[in-house]
């Protein structure tokens, strides 16, 4: 990414909303990123896509990443693009990864994409979309006990009778 076009988005961020919204900013990064507070997601993401400056009208990706027990968090970035303009930006989000503390604002109501993005997030790692339309497994059974990402699940020995390692 370029670096000015990075910039110039992060000033007009920084424009339109409170300091305390912005934890990290980070160009970095090999994929250059911008922190925000989980207070500021929604509202943040919302002005993203609406924005003519911005236009981010494309959700590619919501990416979990746990920390582990001994760091107590979950990072989740989402991948944002504008396809008119050729633009992206990635915004990270830390969330405590305690259950039921591991919750976030679905942005489903922003990009449709993100519906099935967040469900796998929370298949997986646990984190709760609040406002999500359907906020349910989709790709393990219902009744799957844990979070397969998760630094220290445990993979149970037998679900309904049936044999899981062999």
């Amino acid at each position: 990414m370029n670096f000015s076009a990075f910039q110039t988005q992060i000033d007009d961020l920084k424009a339109h909303f409170p300091e305390e919204a912005f934890l990290q900013i980070v160009p970095e990064a090999v994929q250059p990123y911008v922190q925000v507070a989980p207070n500021a997601l929604l509202e943040i993401a919302a002005y993203l896509a609406q924005s003519p400056t911005h236009y981010m009208d494309f959700l590619h990706l919501v990416s979990p990443i746990d920390n582990g027990p001994e760091a107590g968090t979950i990072d989740v970035f989402y991948h944002l693009s504008s396809l008119t303009s050729e633009k992206s930006l990635i915004l990270k989000v830390t969330i405590p990864r305690d259950i039921p503390d591991a919750q976030l604002p679905s942005l489903a109501s922003i990009w449709r994409t993100a519906d099935w993005h967040e469900r796998e997030a929370f298949d997986m790692f646990g984190i709760q979309f609040t406002q999500h339309p359907d906020m349910r497994r989709i790709l393990m059974p219902a009744d799957w006990p844990g979070y397969p990402l998760r630094k220290d699940y445990q993979e149970p020995e037998f679900y309904h009778g049936i044999q899981v390692k062999y």
